[in-house]
């Protein structure tokens, strides 16, 4: 419920709301408003047997690596959203690729739902340079990567898992 922690008053007609079960509800006109998890979208960047991971410049989890990618904005396709975010995240231009899985967790104070897409995607042209929200970028050895608590965020540590188990003997 955490998309409507704020919720007091009607967008429509501005009436006290009640909140509750992941709805918030308008006795006076009706309006019923619903939680919602905000969309993200992430890209596996592998090249020659490593993958691409930034440091958090800011919080949530400032200072943990975490996969490229960010928020979808409001009616953005999500490989649109990806390639964007990669752009302002590293400078670089990605094409993506196959669709890896969706993850869904908790993000910030409010404890927003966030689902997550993660698309494999490649590297098409660019000059790599950490920028935006990105401390620093780095290329991991896939039987290197970061310990799990200097992962950002639960999901990106399922992610490593289920790639793990999934990769053949």
């Amino acid at each position: 419920m955490a998309s409507l922690a704020g919720w007091r008053f009607c967008p429509r007609c501005g009436s006290p709301l009640e909140v509750s079960a992941g709805r918030a509800e308008c006795s006076s006109c009706g309006s019923i408003s619903y939680a919602q998890s905000a969309a993200a979208a992430s890209a596996f960047v592998v090249e020659n047997g490593k993958v691409l991971l930034g440091r958090r410049a800011h919080e949530p989890d400032a200072d943990r690596w975490d996969l490229l990618g960010g928020f979808l904005e409001e009616g953005e396709h999500p490989l649109a959203g990806l390639r964007r975010e990669l752009l302002e995240e590293t400078g670089l231009d990605v094409e993506p690729g196959e669709f890896l899985g969706s993850y869904l967790d908790t993000y910030g104070e409010l404890g927003t739902t966030v689902l997550n897409l993660v698309f494999e995607a490649r590297i098409v042209s660019g000059e790599m340079v950490a920028a935006d929200d990105v401390a620093e970028l780095r290329w991991f050895d896939l039987d290197g990567l970061p310990a799990r608590e200097d992962l950002a965020f639960r999901w990106v540590s399922r992610f490593f898992d289920d790639l793990k188990s999934s990769a053949p003997a």
